[in-house]
């Protein structure tokens, strides 16, 4: 066998680790670009729940403050009790809300999958043996977002 002729198929080999690699890391870039995309989804619909809860507490709190405060006066409460109990009400609510919105942003994930298959493909790179790292899941898969 020639010099040459080894030197033509290691030139492919190297040609062809370095396509392999740089596709590896396009494919994992476009995971983490997926994966995130998706935390953006939900961390976007958290933080709709915590401010609607805001905004209707705000509201809640003015109008519920002046009507059954009034209408709680008009039975014969002293005008201080009648607003104290409406303003004990709304805080309540603003409770429960506050308490689901805090529930919901405790469900959101952030990156996941796309993390273990970083450090799995550098430690690949790098010689090491993956053996450490959690095996990806069919339910982490962020192919079916869920809702």
């Amino acid at each position: 066998m020639s010099n040459s002729a080894n030197q033509t198929t290691i030139r492919e080999l190297v040609k062809s680790v370095s396509t392999d690699t740089q596709q590896l890391m396009k494919a994992q870039m476009e995971l983490l670009q997926t994966e995130v995309k998706q935390t953006e989804k939900g961390v976007s619909k958290t933080a709709g729940l915590l401010i609607g809860a805001a905004v209707a507490g705000a509201i809640g709190a003015i109008f519920l403050l002046v009507t059954i405060a009034y209408v709680l006066v008009a039975l014969g409460l002293p005008v201080w009790a009648g607003f104290g109990i409406v303003t004990l009400i709304l805080l309540i609510v603003a409770a429960i809300l506050g308490a689901v919105g805090r529930k919901r942003a405790k469900e959101v994930q952030g990156v996941q999958l796309a993390k273990v298959e970083w450090q799995r493909t550098t430690q690949m790179l790098s010689g090491k043996q993956p053996e450490n790292l959690p095996v990806p899941r069919t339910s982490d898969s962020v192919a079916a977002p869920t809702r």
